[in-house]
């Protein structure tokens, strides 16, 4: 094996072993390099499809403080416009209480007359007192706190219904709801004043007004005509 042995001389034999040799050694060589890269090339690729599906980790930081182009600003709703105060008014005023006192805004007050009379006649005038509230009333209707008062078209008094012959009662009443209670006042047709120390005479003919009074209640003017 190591001694060629043939009709050539054995440097010739020698030389085709060597090319023989190589041959099978860049065979040999040319199989392995093939097999080497048919088993890296899939892990290349996967490697590489991996890098471009998955970005790379993020520092720790980062994980935990966003960036300033990743804040967003919450929208700030409108405040709401507040709400306007209720009125204050005063409030409302307690009505009358059943049975109580009638005070002078629960009362009407009227004065009646004939109208028209003779100079120098005893007519007779009406005091009229009514319960204008919606609740029964107490109200004191002595004699001493009714008046009725002539004056003339100047204005100057006439007469007064207590100036000569007062008179004092004790009248204290319940007055039902539009209940009117009538006092009759006679005029004995002559003039007077709250002394009753000025000569007395008829006045003269004309227009005339009485006025009533209960008390602190004034009625309103009643006309009356002399002739």
């Amino acid at each position: 094996m190591l001694h060629p042995v043939g009709p050539l001389p054995a440097a010739v034999y020698w030389r085709r072993r060597l090319t023989v040799l190589v041959v099978l050694l860049v065979v040999l060589g040319g199989a392995s390099w093939l097999a080497v890269s048919l088993v890296a090339g899939p892990r290349a690729g996967g490697a590489a499809a991996t890098g471009t599906a998955e970005p790379a980790e993020l520092p720790a930081l980062e994980r935990v403080v966003p960036t300033v182009s990743e804040l967003r600003t919450p929208a700030t709703a409108p405040a709401p416009a507040p709400a306007a105060p209720a009125p204050v008014g005063d409030p409302a005023p307690a009505g009358p209480t059943p049975g109580g006192p009638c005070t002078d805004d629960m009362l009407g007050l009227e004065v009646r007359t004939p109208g028209q009379v003779a100079v120098g006649t005893k007519p007779t005038f009406e005091l009229v007192v009514v319960n204008t509230a919606s609740v029964p009333c107490v109200r004191a209707l002595d004699k001493q706190l009714q008046e009725l008062v002539m004056v003339d078209a100047a204005r100057t008094r006439v007469w007064g219904s207590n100036d000569c012959f007062p008179e004092s009662s004790s009248d204290q009443r319940t007055l039902a709801p539009g209940e009117a209670v009538v006092f009759p006042i006679v005029w004995g047709g002559l003039t007077s004043e709250p002394t009753c120390t000025a000569p007395r005479v008829n006045p003269a003919p004309g227009e005339y007004v009485l006025r009533g009074r209960l008390d602190t209640k004034v009625s309103g003017d009643a006309p009356i005509v002399l002739g």
